[in-house]
């Protein structure tokens, strides 16, 4: 049975260490690299040769997601599975979208994280079913990429002329990108609009 070489990208140590610990009693597979930032995660994958990369999507540096794109395009060889708490359905679609090969959520048992690994190394596309259904019954993100842009700032609180500032496009423009992000979400406010899109798994 031939090896497969995993890295775990995960920010909280806890989980990655128990990730590892489970995964590493399967006789063929092995934890060569693990890291606490998603923009770790290239490096480390080309110094240790590694076969799957299992990420969380919410990391300091680079998000999960962000990072099975840059995988896919600067290591193709190398299958990514995401690994997470959160499983919303545009998570899902953003996720496969980026070029991941799996996406499972954390209390998924053991046995079937490890199956997962072997089918996704196998270049098999593993997808947790009831997310799958959730995401075909949720449709697509309405949200064009400046919505996003807008309401993944306005998340923090800023105010209309921060915003205009961040994304170098004048007050007017946000104000109108903000009031079709909230129409297109049903929210009454724009804090509102960011808390359902980043819920919604759209940004």
């Amino acid at each position: 049975m031939s090896e497969i070489r995993l890295l775990l990208a995960d920010d909280q140590a806890l989980v990655r260490g128990a990730l590892a610990a489970l995964l590493s009693l399967e006789p063929d597979l092995n934890v060569v690299a693990q890291v606490g930032r998603g923009d770790e995660v290239l490096e480390q994958a080309r110094a240790s040769s590694v076969d799957v990369c299992l990420l969380d999507i919410e990391m300091p540096g680079a998000d999960g997601i962000e990072v099975a794109a840059l995988l896919h395009t600067e290591l193709p060889q190398v299958r990514t599975l995401i690994v997470t708490t959160f499983g919303r359905p545009g998570y899902l679609r953003r996720a496969v979208e980026a070029g991941a090969s799996g996406f499972v959520v954390k209390d998924t048992p053991a046995a079937e994280l490890a199956d997962a690994v072997r089918r996704v190394h196998a270049g098999l596309r593993v997808i947790d079913p009831t997310l799958a259904t959730e995401s075909l019954t949720a449709g697509g993100n309405p949200l064009t990429q400046r919505e996003r842009d807008v309401l993944t700032i306005a998340l923090a609180g800023a105010p209309v002329a921060e915003i205009a500032a961040q994304v170098h496009l004048s007050a007017g423009t946000v104000r109108n990108y903000l009031s079709s992000a909230i129409g297109k979400t049903g929210a009454e406010t724009r804090a509102q609009a960011a808390r359902i899109a980043q819920q919604r798994g759209w940004l």
